[in-house]
């Protein structure tokens, strides 16, 4: 399966949709992308991962490292997540959780959840 990543704007916030699979070969993909954005002034930025099917260790090392990327200019990620025990594109949210990772993200279920201005105060917990 390919990667596909859409963007969009809602508000302020700058939204990678992902689709597909992260793994060594697309991975790289995402990483530009976030690149991409932050290059481009974006500061806030969600990572809609509803429709990965799969994701492996190449795929969370992009995650870590465009956390620690918004997080060295100051500005913010967030992911898009189903909710536990949703079937579809539960991959990513139980692979970060084995990995004992999924604490380091804002995690909310939805796009409206994610760029709501009150998002801060309640994502979703581990």
């Amino acid at each position: 399966m390919t990667l596909k990543v859409v963007e969009h704007e809602q508000g302020e916030w700058a939204v990678l949709r992902v689709c597909g699979e992260m793994d060594l070969v697309t991975s790289p993909a995402v990483r530009q992308h976030v690149h991409d954005a932050v290059a481009e002034g974006r500061r806030s930025l969600v990572l809609d991962l509803a429709e990965v099917r799969f994701c492996d260790s190449s795929g969370v090392g992009v995650l870590i490292a465009a956390r620690r990327l918004m997080r060295s200019c100051r500005g913010r990620l967030r992911l898009i997540l189903p909710a536990q025990g949703a079937v579809e594109g539960s991959h990513v949210n139980r692979v970060l959780a084995a990995l004992g990772v999924r604490r380091l993200f804002e995690v909310y279920p939805d796009l409206d959840s994610a760029t709501a201005e009150t998002a801060g105060t309640r994502p979703l917990s581990a």
